[in-house]
C-alpha cells in the first residue's frame, strides 16, 4: 500500500493520497489546496485516482477538489448528513478571507459501514459527526484517516456550524476501542496511533 501525505494550504492540511501498489488505483482524501502538488505525485506514481474522499466539507479540506475532479475523473465522496455543508464551502470560505470554486456535485453519498475499494484495498467509512454532522472516517489495514475528529493529543473544535461536543465524544470514545496499534492519521498535524492517545491525549482523559 501507498500512503503519501502532502500538507496544503494555509490551514496546513493534511491531504492523503493512497494506491494499491499493484494495480496503481488510488484515493485522495482531502485536498485542501495546492491541487498541482497533488497531481504531480500523481503522474509521478501513474496512479489512477478512483475517489477523491472528503472527510468533512470544511473549506481547508476540500479547496483543490474542483481541480482534482477534472484532471482525474475520480468520484467525489462525502457524508450524506454534509451536504448541506459541502453546497455552502464557498461561502464558508469568504468568511475566512478566502476565495473557492463552486465545488462540483458530489458522486457519491455515503453511510455509516459503506466501502470504499481501490484495488485490493478495503476502507470502511465510520461517521463520526461532532466537528461536523457528517465527519467520517475510513478504517482499513490498521490504518485510520480521521479529517478533523481526533489529532496528537487533540480533538477537532465544535464551535463552527454543525458541530456538537456531546457528539465528539462518542466518536471520539468509539475511535479509542481500536487496538492500541492502530494508526492514525489525522487532518492535520502529525501521525499518531490509538494506544498513544488514549495515554496521552488530555480529551480522552477527560471523559474516560
Amino acid at each position: 500500500m501507498i500512503i503519501q501525505k502532502i500538507i496544503v494550504g494555509p490551514l496546513e492540511s493534511n491531504c492523503y493520497i493512497i494506491a494499491d501498489e499493484n494495480t496503481k488505483e488510488a484515493l485522495i482524501v482531502d485536498p485542501g489546496d495546492e491541487p498541482d502538488y497533488i497531481i504531480d505525485f500523481i503522474k509521478g506514481k501513474k496512479l489512477q485516482v478512483k475517489y477523491i474522499v472528503c472527510t468533512h466539507a470544511h473549506f481547508d479540506h476540500v479547496g483543490a477538489v474542483s481541480d482534482l475532479k477534472q484532471e482525474t475523473g475520480a468520484q467525489i465522496v462525502i457524508h450524506r448528513d454534509e451536504l448541506d455543508i459541502y453546497k455552502s464551502t464557498r461561502e464558508q470560505a469568504a468568511l475566512w478571507g478566502f476565495e473557492l470554486e463552486v465545488l462540483p456535485e458530489p458522486d457519491m453519498l455515503v453511510s455509516e459501514g459503506d466501502l470504499v475499494e481501490i484495488g485490493s484495498l478495503k476502507f470502511v467509512v465510520i461517521h463520526t459527526p461532532g466537528h461536523s454532522p457528517g465527519s467520517i472516517c475510513l478504517s482499513g489495514k490498521d490504518i485510520l484517516i480521521t479529517g478533523d475528529t481526533i489529532f496528537a493529543g487533540s480533538v477537532g473544535r465544535t464551535d463552527l456550524y454543525g458541530g456538537n461536543i456531546g457528539q465528539l465524544k462518542k466518536s471520539f470514545k468509539r475511535l479509542m476501542s481500536f487496538s492500541e496499534e492502530t494508526k492514525i492519521l489525522p487532518g492535520h498535524g502529525p501521525e499518531t496511533t490509538v494506544g498513544k492517545e488514549r495515554k496521552t491525549n488530555l480529551f480522552f482523559l477527560e471523559i474516560g
